[in-house]
């Protein structure tokens, strides 16, 4: 029996959560390897089962371009420099912005740190992507958010679909004896996959059409229009009110009763909305206690970052690079990512068939 994707996905923005909260290198690191471990031990036997590597690489390339503009463009400055590049003056309205100059390592450092934190949400990604089943989750979602999440969940398998379609393509080219690798690969490998990535679209489209996607299920206008602005001023209502409780300078009202109010508003426009559709589930997916434990091992390692006391590794979350200094490793964020390996003892062995979806 598969796990529940939405159980994935949860636990993955977890670790994206605690990559937001630090640009230690040390931890950034730990995320990615909890991160690539977790996919490689529980991913099925699915097309989008490798896309982790994929975004593991497209963090390197995003790394690398957040060091190069900074060597271009600047930012943090420091004492020691390492290497001065020609400038070139800039107009009086660019003022603060250079192209050239001298790169310190101060700001190399902070560079790669924030290269890094980029990198690791990219792989935070990649690991939901190569462990969930985006189509099972659609069917997870309340009925009044089909249409929204019909469409995150068409851009969420452009990635997984795409890595899938080039290794369909290269395998059948090897088969033919071209073994042809590097950049003449890619300029050899986009034609088909962009030729089979349309043919999906077209297929997709018409799915969609023939399934009624988009029908009003029979509601008149006046029931869409009050629909609409239950969920938007719920919507509101919920931005509002956490600001209010965030900023203790707010008028009360503008707390915990507009988060109320636009709570109520958001849950009855959701049922309203929900009249719209008319569906019903085969095989539905349930959760139980592995789903619950897989969750809470993220939930325990994104509270141990953001509850972490100074004495605890709180202060070491964001290391200074002014002046440089080796970076120590956050004991209790540290120790809660460790505890985000436990869906490896959740999900069993790796590599057991699956249920595929169409």
């Amino acid at each position: 029996m598969t796990l529940h994707p939405g159980a994935w996905w949860l636990w993955a923005l977890c670790l994206a959560a605690v990559a937001t909260r630090t640009t230690n290198p040390l931890l950034l690191a730990l995320v990615v390897a909890v991160a690539g471990y977790v996919a490689v031990s529980c991913r099925e036997d699915t097309p989008w089962a490798s896309a982790y590597g994929v975004f593991l690489k497209f963090g390197l390339v995003v790394l690398g371009i957040r060091v190069v503009l900074h060597i271009l463009l600047g930012g943090v400055g420091g004492p020691t420099v390492l290497f001065t590049l020609p400038g070139i003056p800039l107009p009086e309205w660019a003022n603060g912005i250079r192209l050239g100059g001298p790169v310190s390592a101060e700001g190399l450092v902070f560079a790669l740190c924030q290269g890094l934190q980029l990198a690791t949400l990219l792989c935070c990604v990649g690991a939901a992507n190569a462990l969930a089943n985006a189509k099972r989750l659609l069917r997870s979602l309340p009925a009044a958010l089909y249409e929204v999440s019909v469409a995150v969940v068409v851009a969420l398998t452009v990635a997984p679909q795409l890595v899938a379609s080039a290794r369909a393509v290269r395998r059948a080219r090897v088969l033919r004896g071209d073994a042809v690798r590097g950049v003449k690969a890619v300029r050899v490998l986009l034609v088909p996959v962009l030729e089979d990535a349309f043919e999906r679209s077209l297929v997709l489209a018409a799915a969609m059409d023939s399934r009624g996607y988009g029908r009003t299920a029979g509601l008149p206008k006046r029931a869409r229009v009050v629909t609409g602005v239950l969920v938007l001023g719920g919507l509101v209502g919920l931005c509002v009110g956490a600001y209010g409780l965030l900023d203790g300078s707010a008028p009360a009202v503008t707390g915990t009763p507009l988060l109320a109010v636009g709570a109520v508003c958001a849950v009855a426009g959701l049922w309203s909305g929900s009249r719209r559709v008319r569906r019903s589930r085969y095989r539905p997916d349930r959760w139980g206690p592995r789903e619950l434990l897989i969750v809470a091992s993220g939930l325990v390692a994104a509270l141990a970052t953001f509850l972490a006391p100074a004495a605890l590794g709180g202060a070491a979350l964001t290391p200074a690079t002014v002046p440089l200094s080796a970076p120590a490793l956050p004991l209790l964020p540290a120790l809660g990512l460790l505890c985000a390996v436990a869906p490896v003892l959740a999900a069993g062995r790796s590599g057991r068939p699956t249920r595929e979806e169409t």
